[in-house]
């Protein structure tokens, strides 16, 4: 197959484009530094022509809800307007366990794209996945006031980020589902424990006091919302395994 990959630069990109590469699949990545700005939508069909399917795994880091809204609209009608005028059969999106529940700041912004992507004309599977391990390390930089790291109560089941991009290629491999089976990790954590244990395994130091979010979305955090249903499918590596496997600080 020849895939072409929306975001491919970025954490889950990369390991997306290995993925398909070792699965014996050409790999087209969608960049600036390649000619292609996906949100003008400048070179995205010549890039896509011949191309038998797109992985968008594309990301912006905000919490801002407009903003994050904003972005995967754009981004995701330019996709789907060049995909359908060069002709792609299958357009797969990576997406958020419990979007639709807690539709607030980012995930606000990933329903948005999914709205957009179930309504346009290309064919498309949209894989929900749960946060990955690297969650807590990110938390742990996002949440930093000097030596203190507040930690916001969460309940949630990390999954590995090679798991899912595994998930994403065999999607592209098959035919268009609509919403593919959620995938989580193989158990639920709590994340101040995570970003403890990150932390330790790090050589960091500070505070890592608990608090609540406020708002809706906070609640949502705490109360499971986040959390994968009964028919998800799990993943295989835990977060201590991914763990163990990290650099030590």
């Amino acid at each position: 197959m020849d895939i072409a990959i929306a975001g491919g630069t970025g954490v889950v990109g990369a390991h997306v484009s290995r993925i398909a590469q070792q699965r014996g699949h050409a790999v087209r990545t969608l960049s600036r530094s390649n000619g292609v700005d996906v949100r003008s939508g400048v070179g995205l069909e010549g890039a896509l022509r011949g191309a038998d399917a797109v992985i968008d795994v594309l990301n912006i880091t905000t919490l801002n809800e407009k903003q994050a809204t904003k972005f995967f609209r754009t981004t995701t009608a330019a996709l789907l307007a060049a995909e359908d005028r060069a002709g792609v059969a299958h357009h797969i999106a990576l997406s958020i366990v419990g979007v639709d529940r807690a539709p607030h700041g980012y995930y606000g912004g990933k329903l948005a794209q999914e709205n957009e992507i179930s309504a346009g004309a290309v064919p498309w599977t949209v894989l929900r996945a749960t946060q990955f391990h690297e969650f807590a390390s990110q938390m742990y930089a996002r949440t930093s006031l000097g030596p203190v790291h507040p930690v916001v109560r969460m309940r949630t089941q990390p999954v590995a980020v090679t798991e899912v991009a595994t998930r994403l290629v065999e999607l592209a491999e098959g035919s268009a589902q609509g919403r593919s089976r959620d995938l989580a990790g193989p158990r639920e954590e709590d994340l101040a424990d995570m970003m403890r244990a990150w932390a330790r395994h790090a050589g960091r130091g500070g505070w890592m006091p608990r608090i609540p979010m406020p708002g809706e979305f906070g609640r949502a955090m705490r109360d499971g919302l986040l959390l994968p249903g009964p028919d998800a499918q799990r993943g295989s590596e835990t977060f201590a395994q991914w763990l163990s496997a990290q650099p030590e600080g």
